[in-house]
């Protein structure tokens, strides 16, 4: 198995800077227009939905709990606790854990572990526990539910960086996962330059029509935008910059 830190991060400053300022859903859409549908990670609320997140996927998988071969799992070092030890700067924690909401899947003491170590944002499908807590971090941090009880009631850690299946869309370690307030959203690590590129274009265009839709005009050749108003538009891209 390719170790994580063998795979090298595709995200430099320049992308990281324009991601931070693309919105998850025209990633989204650039995904689509190139086949892929389902990148969106449905059914997750931010604990802060003021804030970004960008950054490379570590994955974690949790399996369902069979009591005969807890200890097994569960005990030692864990892969829950490997997972939040071999965390490096700049890694989202994706865990998969079936979209099950009454067992937590990591709380606050192992979240600010791994955010001490550099974590750009935790995701998991799963519940929390120590919610409160957790967001007291203040750093990106995306859920199904929360719940009071241990992982142990329904789930068994069981692998690290191998592909998971979190929130319906499937994610393999070293894509990058982008979070803003209305969710999460997964790119595949080879379309990563190619999306930004495209969104920062899809961006402008759309603040140029939202504007003028603002002041009164039809969305009709505005959205999207025909070929009759792309002067218009090139005019108000001259007089921005």
């Amino acid at each position: 198995m390719t170790e994580i830190n063998d795979i090298p991060s595709v995200l430099n400053d320049e992308l990281k800077e324009a991601l931070n300022t693309i919105s998850t859903a025209t990633l989204t859409h650039q995904l689509q227009l190139r086949g892929i549908r389902s990148t969106f990670l449905g059914g997750l609320k931010p604990l802060h939905p003021e804030l970004r997140m960008v950054g490379r996927a570590r994955t974690l998988r949790y399996v369902a709990l069979r009591e005969d071969l807890q200890k097994q799992y569960a005990g030692g070092v864990n892969a829950q606790k490997r997972a939040v030890e071999s965390t490096q700067p700049g890694d989202v924690l994706v865990i998969e854990a079936r979209g099950v909401p009454d067992a937590a899947t990591i709380g606050d003491i192992f979240a600010t572990r791994a955010f001490v170590r550099g974590a750009a944002g935790v995701v998991t499908d799963g519940a929390l526990r120590d919610t409160p807590a957790i967001a007291d971090i203040g750093r990106p941090v995306y859920h199904q539910a929360s719940h009071g009880a241990t992982l142990g009631r329904q789930h068994m850690p069981f692998s690290i960086d191998e592909p998971v299946t979190c929130a319906g869309v499937f994610v393999v370690p070293g894509d990058v996962v982008v979070g803003d307030g209305e969710g999460v959203v997964v790119i595949p690590m080879a379309l990563v330059e190619e999306v930004v590129r495209d969104a920062l274009v899809q961006e402008e265009r759309e603040a140029f029509a939202l504007e003028r839709v603002a002041a009164g005009e039809s969305t009709i050749g505005l959205f999207p935008l025909a070929p009759e108003r792309m002067a218009d538009f090139e005019a108000w891209v001259a007089a921005k910059r």
